[in-house]
């Protein structure tokens, strides 16, 4: 009697594993013939945001070559990715590489001119050798976010130095208004 139950339940998982199994089969069949795989494009453009974050958490952990090799991965597969060349732009900056940064920000630019991160800091990068080109870029940072505290004190030092001091000490207001927290970054006869 006992085999006969094992025997009888054996079979009824059988049928039932059958039956679940055709159910799939016949439910990925009857899939809509107009859906269609995800293209390799759309596959590239999702492997590299993967990565991106990869390279992102190397760069955070300081492992600049692996972020670094990344960065270029993602490239790769999405060459109009401006994080990566920002973040590119950012490392060889870090290392002194002006060259090289100023070249990764441009590329990033060309993708989005907006871009507030590559443009502030292609800002820092030119601010001592060529501060009017600093003054134009800081000035598109602002248009893209008047509170941008730190683009107004940096335009404020810009103006400053050309002896401007009307229009740096409204610059200065400007980032203490946006920001309290940089009051102390004003020079003294600013405050």
């Amino acid at each position: 009697m006992k085999r006969r139950q094992l025997l009888v339940g054996l079979f009824a998982v059988a049928a039932v594993a059958t039956g679940v199994t055709s159910w799939a089969i016949l439910s990925y069949s009857a899939a809509p013939a107009d859906a269609k795989a995800p293209s390799s494009a759309d596959q590239n453009l999702r492997d590299a945001d993967t990565l991106l974050q990869a390279g992102i958490t190397q760069q955070q952990n300081h492992d600049v070559e692996g972020a670094d090799r990344t960065y270029r991965r993602v490239l790769e597969l999405d060459p109009q990715n401006k994080y990566a060349w920002y973040n590119l732009g950012v490392m060889a900056h870090q290392a002194g590489r002006a060259a090289d940064a100023r070249a990764a920000y441009d590329k990033a630019l060309k993708i989005d001119p907006a871009f507030p991160s590559a443009l502030f800091n292609e800002a820092l990068l030119v601010e001592s050798s060529d501060p009017d080109q600093a003054g134009e870029l800081l000035k598109r940072v602002i248009a893209a976010d008047p509170r941008a505290g730190t683009a107004h004190l940096h335009l404020g030092r810009i103006r400053a130095l050309q002896k401007r001091d009307k229009d740096a000490a409204d610059e200065f207001r400007r980032a203490i208004t946006a920001d309290p927290s940089l009051w102390s970054q004003v020079p003294e006869e600013f405050r």
